[in-house]
């Protein structure tokens, strides 16, 4: 049902209840319990975002056309393949491997029964984190305007569409063939009306930049751009997200992400902020959680 039917049937619900009892359920309402219920069904409308995208892609959720990931994903001196953590927790990534579609271990010498981890990596926020990110993480984001950068199957606007009061929710994506599952997602599940997605370079949108109070950047680069491009892409975000008081997050920290390319952070451009890693409950890695780091532009 839409918003008017559910309005609707609310009013017929509440005209059958005895005029005594009515304030005892008004002051349910007004408690927790109903928020909780509100909370499970923004769960519930990500997870359903995420069975949807699961159907158009690979298990692995990389395209194709990503060679330079690829590439970079080989080279790492362990074993390491992609999971999307907003596609799959772990015990769906447990199904996988149950069914022979994925592992967890690798062989170190073929055809022996010496195996060792595989190595995991993901470049979406899980479902738990996205709501660790926004209610968390974030301060109030009514009236503001948040930027994606590399915004990927869209994991980030969904989550503050569901998890915030943000005005704009915006997603820069180089991959046409990602904007355009991100935009079959905005439109199946009318999100549009706060979300847009911008087949475009960070690097050509300085206005942007210049006019965002949110940046997030979660392993946007490092698999996806060779060392120069990299660089000038930190270059071109430190010169132009300026605006004093504008918050950034970053996966991993820019000390770590800097270093890997031997860029210096500029002085006097951000200060960290402290952040609370709350304990989320069994399905949230408090790992993960530690690789969030927040800033504020001073």
């Amino acid at each position: 049902m839409d918003v008017g039917e559910a309005q609707a049937e609310l009013k017929r619900l509440l005209s059958r209840v005895r005029p005594a009892e009515l304030p005892k359920l008004l002051d349910w309402i007004r408690t927790s319990e109903l928020d909780e219920l509100l909370v499970d069904n923004r769960r519930v409308i990500l997870q359903s975002i995420a069975d949807d995208l699961r159907g158009s892609l690979p298990p692995d959720a990389m395209l194709p056309s990503e060679t330079t990931a690829h590439h970079k994903m080989q080279q790492r001196a362990r074993p390491t393949v992609h999971v999307d953590c907003f596609l799959y927790d772990e015990e769906q990534v447990d199904s996988l491997c149950e069914r022979g579609v994925m592992s967890r271990t690798y062989c170190l010498s073929c055809g022996s029964h010496r195996t060792a981890p595989l190595d995991f990596i993901s470049h979406s926020f899980s479902i738990s984190e996205l709501h660790f990110l926004f209610q968390n993480v974030l301060p109030d984001l009514t009236g503001r305007m948040l930027v994606d950068v590399g915004s990927r199957l869209g994991a980030v606007l969904y989550g503050g569409y569901v998890y915030s009061s943000a005005s704009q929710l915006i997603g820069l994506e180089l991959s046409e063939e990602f904007v355009r599952l991100q935009n079959d997602v905005l439109h199946k599940y009318k999100l549009t009306d706060r979300v847009q997605v911008l087949h475009a370079d960070v690097c050509t949108q300085d206005t942007l930049l210049q006019n965002a109070d949110v940046l997030i950047m979660n392993n946007v680069f490092e698999y996806f751009m060779e060392p120069s491009q990299q660089i000038r892409a930190w270059r071109f975000i430190m010169q132009n997200f300026r605006r004093r008081g504008s918050l950034l997050v970053t996966v991993p920290s820019l000390q770590e992400s800097l270093s890997a390319l031997q860029e210096v952070l500029q002085p006097s451009w951000v200060e960290e902020l402290p952040v609370d890693y709350v304990y989320l409950g069994r399905d949230t890695d408090p790992d993960a959680l530690k690789q969030i780091h927040l800033y504020r532009v001073i």
